[in-house]
């Protein structure tokens, strides 16, 4: 028996079984994939966009050799934090089902069953990418991950979007000798939350027509050697080797949903919390870290959602 269980071994999932251990609550992280899995399947060379203190959790000093950290700092920082609290973390366990009898919360997972007084879901939004439900989406050539650009070089490449990750790509990819770089965008520009240092870049690289951009546009067909892009009333066939579909993420609604956790009629499906304690109105059930945000995954970061471990193991241990 636990007193609360965590669904997600991201910073913020890290930060609330901190909490827990702090106030002597026993807790247990379940995370389906590795080690703070979200920032594993961020670039390999990408930057953060705030400083190292802003990432710091559990009272553990993130020394940084550079002003703005990286994905490896990062990855190493967060090992630190918890070997260092000697934390409960079961990686590679998908969560299946969730019951609720007496109070008492039950979790099937694919390798276990556990039993815990509270649980609190910090399962971010990377792991499930937006389709774009389109013919060819499903052939090997298409990615709505990027890593390196190392599997580009001499290639034809097309990336989809104009926010941070597509830009990043975009950027890299052109630099480290792909053929050609072209971005499709839905939008009439690059948009404006691109990281400060990387907007300028872009624009001049497209403006210089080292980086083609195709504006108000979007893919309609992905086949082996090509891409259907319609802008206005007119198609345009162009070759093609690879697709990174940089569409964006959502949360698990279905993890949520299937806990009984209920959602605001707005634009971006945001799940009912007290912003107090930040109980789902699911009495027990907890939310932290940016899944708080539904759709709108811009407006929880870590920065600021550290402080929802805080608020959350309060709550626990007051109810206790």
């Amino acid at each position: 028996m636990f007193d609360v269980i965590i669904i997600g071994a991201g910073p913020i999932g890290l930060a609330c079984s901190v909490e827990a251990k702090k106030r002597n609550l026993k807790s247990l992280i379940l995370e389906k994939g590795v080690l703070v899995n979200s920032i594993y399947n961020y670039p390999q060379n990408m930057t953060f966009f705030s400083t190292s203190d802003k990432l710091e959790i559990g009272e553990i000093p993130f020394i940084s050799q550079n002003p703005k950290p990286t994905r490896p700092e990062a990855l190493e920082y967060y090992r630190r934090v918890c070997t260092s609290w000697d934390l409960e973390v079961n990686l590679y366990e998908t969560v299946k089902e969730v019951n609720v009898q007496s109070e008492i919360f039950n979790i099937k997972t694919d390798k276990s069953n556990y039993k815990s007084k509270n649980i609190i879901i910090a399962t971010g939004f990377y792991d499930i990418p937006f389709p774009l439900n389109i013919k060819g989406e499903n052939l090997s050539k298409v990615s709505h991950y990027y890593s390196e650009p190392h599997p580009y070089f001499g290639m034809n490449l097309a990336i989809v979007g104009a926010a941070n990750s597509a830009v990043d790509a975009a950027l890299e990819t052109f630099r480290k000798g792909a053929k050609s770089v072209t971005m499709i965008v839905r939008e009439k520009n690059i948009r404006e939350n691109v990281k400060y240092w990387s907007k300028p870049d872009i624009e001049n690289r497209i403006k210089e027509g080292s980086i083609k951009a195709l504006f108000n546009s979007e893919i309609i067909e992905i086949q082996n050697e090509y891409i259907i892009v319609k802008k206005g009333k007119e198609n345009t066939k162009l070759k093609n080797d690879f697709v990174l579909a940089m569409t964006g993420y959502q949360p698990n609604f279905e993890l949520l949903k299937s806990v009984g956790i209920k959602f605001k009629k707005d634009k971006y499906s945001s799940p009912y919390y007290n912003s107090n304690t930040m109980e789902s109105n699911v009495n027990g059930v907890y939310l932290a870290g940016v899944i708080c945000g539904g759709y709108q995954t811009n407006k929880w970061f870590i920065e600021n959602s550290r402080i929802h471990a805080c608020q959350i193991i309060n709550h626990i241990k007051d109810k206790a």
